[in-house]
C-alpha cells in the first residue's frame, strides 16, 4: 500500500452558543509514503482543525469528530483508545504547531522539552536523550546548538524557535509530520531556510508531510500534491504542477490572482486582485455551494445544491457545478 494516510468523510463539529460550527464537513484526502501534501486556504477554512483531528487533539467539549475515518498505515486512528493514540503522537505522527512561542513551555529549557519526547517514545536515558536532542539541533541547522540546549524559548528568535519545533517533531523519526503554517511570521529568508530543512529531512528520513499554509507560493516549492480547502471542504485537489498550470475552481483562481507577479511590469503599479467578501460563518453557511456569494460564475444550481468533489481528469478533482 503506497498510502500512509487516508481520510474518508471526516466531519468535525463544534457546539457554540451561536450554533453548530461545521469546521470539517466531509473531507476526503490521502497522503502517499514520502509525499508532501500541501493544504491551502484562507483563515477559517478548516486547515488547523484537520491537523488537530488527525492528531486526536480536538478539545471535547466543545468539539467532536462526529463521522468519518482516519486510516494511518491501515489503522483507523479514531478507533484507538486514549493511551494508544498518545503513544503514537510524537513517535509515528508528529506536529509542528502554528505558533512555537505559544507551543513551547517558557519555564523549561528547550533541550529538556525535546529530550522529554525522546525519552518517552524511545526509552533512552536522560543523557542519551539529550545527546539525541543535540544531534537534532545540528540536523536542523541551529546556530551554536550546544548553547541553545540551555536556552528558554523567550531567549530565542522566531526562526530558532521554529527549528526547535522541527527538531522535536522529527526527533523520533515519525512516519508522518503535520506542519501547521511553520513559516508564519518569519521573514522570507528564514522561510526559505525552514522549507529547505523540511524538504531535506523528509528526503533523509523518509517522512511524509502535510504542509498547511495560506500561501500558494510556498506550496510551489514545498509540496508534490495540493488540496485547496474552503469552508470545511476540499474544493480542489491535484498535483502541484497540474494546479498551477490549470486551476479549475474559482476560489483557486482567486488565490492565484492575489499572488504578486514579478514578470509583469504593468501589474506592479496596479492593485493586487482580491477575492470579494469573506469566508462565511461556518454555523450559518448559505444553501448550496459555500463559495457562491463570492464567486463570479454563480449559476442557479449553485444556490440550491452542494456540488460533489469530482475527478475532471486523471488525478485532478474539483468541487464546482461548472465542471459537473
Amino acid at each position: 500500500m503506497d498510502r500512509i494516510l487516508e481520510i474518508k468523510n471526516l466531519r468535525t463539529y463544534f457546539e457554540t452558543r451561536s450554533g453548530t460550527v461545521k469546521a470539517l464537513d466531509g473531507v476526503d484526502l490521502s497522503v502517499k509514503k514520502g509525499e508532501t501534501l500541501g493544504i491551502v486556504g484562507e483563515s477559517g477554512c478548516g486547515k488547523t482543525v484537520l491537523a488537530l483531528s488527525i492528531m486526536r487533539l480536538i478539545p471535547v467539549p466543545p468539539g467532536r469528530i462526529i463521522a468519518g475515518s482516519i486510516f494511518f498505515d491501515g489503522i483507523d486512528l479514531l478507533r484507538l483508545d486514549d493511551e494508544e493514540i498518545r503513544m503514537r503522537r510524537g513517535k509515528d505522527i508528529s506536529m509542528i504547531f502554528q505558533e512555537p512561542m505559544n507551543s513551547l513551555n517558557p519555564v523549561l529549557k528547550v533541550g529538556d522539552q525535546v529530550s522529554e519526547v525522546i525519552r518517552l517514545h524511545q526509552g533512552l536515558s536522560k543523557k542519551d536523550a539529550m545527546d539525541r536532542a543535540l544531534e537534532m539541533f545540528r540536523l536542523v541547522g541551529m546556530p551554536s546548538p550546544e548553547e541553545r540546549l540551555d536556552n528558554y524559548s523567550y531567549q530565542m528568535s522566531g526562526g530558532m524557535r521554529q527549528r526547535v519545533m522541527i527538531a522535536m517533531a522529527l526527533s523520533c523519526n515519525p512516519r508522518l509530520m503535520l506542519a501547521d503554517e511553520p513559516t508564519t511570521a518569519l521573514d522570507v529568508t528564514i522561510q526559505a531556510q525552514i522549507i529547505d530543512i523540511i524538504n531535506r529531512l523528509k528526503n533523509d528520513v523518509g517522512t511524509s508531510v502535510i504542509f498547511i499554509t495560506h500561501d500558494l507560493g510556498i506550496i510551489a516549492g514545498a509540496a508534490q500534491s495540493v488540496a485547496i480547502m474552503y469552508a470545511g471542504k476540499v474544493v480542489e485537489y491535484s498535483s502541484v504542477e497540474e494546479l498551477f498550470s490549470d486551476p479549475l475552481h474559482p476560489y483557486t483562481t482567486g488565490l492565484m490572482e492575489s499572488i504578486p507577479r514579478l514578470d509583469d511590469i504593468s501589474a506592479r503599479v496596479k492593485y493586487l486582485k482580491v477575492i470579494p467578501g469573506v469566508v462565511p460563518n461556518l454555523y450559518e453557511l448559505p444553501p448550496g455551494c459555500s463559495f457562491q456569494e463570492r464567486c463570479s460564475h454563480t449559476m442557479e444550481i449553485c444556490k440550491k445544491e452542494v456540488p460533489e468533489l469530482k475527478e475532471t481528469k486523471s488525478g485532478h478533482f474539483v468541487r464546482c457545478w461548472k465542471y459537473s
